[in-house]
């Protein structure tokens, strides 16, 4: 890739909903869209259970909806209430002021690029007009549209982070669905999602104790996997595709139904193994020297240990590069809104399989 000429860095606020469904990120970056010159606060503002339940019901139908629709309309607008609710908060943070722009995520509530589709939901010209800044979103919707994944959009910013650790190198997120950045020599970077990540898990959770997600994998931990469940589970066409690929949060939703005739342990010990399974069957350039896991997974001990049993070697989390784990795909998309705004590329044939690099994300404005 060419080096761009310079570019004065800019404070950026970039916002991301997760597939978890659990909330909102929200952190402040300052970046010339190439380096990251300071990390700013960052916070967190889950859901509360009635927009999560609303959300869950547009994602359910997601399908069948037209963008006038009611539901799906109402949905959106307290969607992006709470994110302005989250720009406030972290502009009122220590370190929090001097933004001057926006990345905006959205949620995403359809992901299908084999039909050239892919869907967040948000509204941009409300957000710059609660928040007074210019607003950049619709990231994935160039990268589908020109053939690529649209999924995963994070490896630049991993890239740009990464420093000092021996080559190569994996960077595992595990949000609603896990993807990987896999980083080379000479600036080798690949990426795809492997397959779930807390999606199956968090609703099995919630089926059958009511909470949003297995605490400390204690479910998990006192469970026994069926490995011949797993096995079946494991033989599906996404895991004999190469990389790029990407997922949708209901892809494997049908493995819910597989594990239904299990106990509640044992269903979340299985779906643990699932999910650590995918990543381990992963087809990478080269074995990875360590990984480093962000998302709410790293958080889990089983799929952390499952992980650095089914890896072969060092698993860590994030945090012991000195980085946020629960911030960093925030913090992308403040960087990627730079990016968009110089024109640079957001993704490429080794991250999306795009044909090409190719920029996205669209620049909205408050009316004044």
């Amino acid at each position: 890739m060419t080096t761009p000429p310079p570019f004065s860095p800019v404070r950026a606020i970039g916002l991301m909903s997760g597939t978890s469904l659990d909330g909102i990120d929200a952190a402040l970056v300052e970046t010339d869209g190439v380096s990251v010159s300071h990390l700013g606060p960052a916070i967190s503002l889950p859901y509360e259970a009635a927009l999560r339940a609303r959300l869950r019901e547009v994602l359910e139908r997601a399908a069948e909806l037209t963008v006038d629709d009611p539901m799906l309309r109402d949905a959106e607008c307290a969607l992006t209430e709470r994110h302005a609710e989250a720009v406030a908060a972290l502009r009122a943070m220590p370190g929090g002021e001097g933004a001057a722009l926006i990345g905006f995520h959205g949620q995403t509530i359809l992901h299908a690029p084999h039909r050239r589709r892919t869907w967040q939901i948000g509204d941009a010209a409300a957000l710059s007009q609660r928040t007074g800044l210019p607003v950049v979103h619709d990231f994935r919707s160039a990268d589908v549209a020109a053939g690529g994944q649209g999924a995963p959009l994070v490896p630049f910013y991993h890239a740009a982070l990464l420093h000092d650790q021996p080559l190569p190198t994996a960077i595992l997120n595990i949000g609603g669905v896990a993807n990987v950045t896999w980083l080379g020599p000479a600036g080798a970077v690949q990426a795809c999602d492997t397959g779930p990540g807390n999606a199956l898990l968090d609703d099995w959770a919630f089926r059958h104790t009511g909470t949003p997600c297995d605490v400390d994998g204690a479910l998990a931990r006192r469970g026994r996997v069926d490995t011949a469940l797993l096995a079946r589970m494991l033989d599906d066409p996404f895991f004999r595709q190469p990389p790029p690929k990407s997922l949708d949060r209901l892809s494997f939703h049908r493995a819910l139904d597989q594990v239904s005739g299990l106990s509640a342990e044992d269903g979340a010990a299985t779906l643990a193994a699932f999910t650590v399974a995918a990543v381990a069957a992963t087809p990478l350039p080269k074995a990875p020297r360590r990984w480093f896991v962000c998302g709410g997974g790293r958080r889990n001990p089983v799929l952390m240990d499952g992980l650095a049993r089914a890896l072969g070697v060092p698993v860590a989390p994030v945090e012991v590069l000195g980085w946020d784990g629960d911030a960093l795909e925030a913090q992308c998309f403040g960087f990627l809104a730079v990016r968009s705004l110089r024109g640079l590329p957001l993704s490429g044939p080794g991250t999306t399989g795009v044909p090409v690099l190719t920029t996205g994300g669209r620049l909205t404005r408050a009316v004044e």
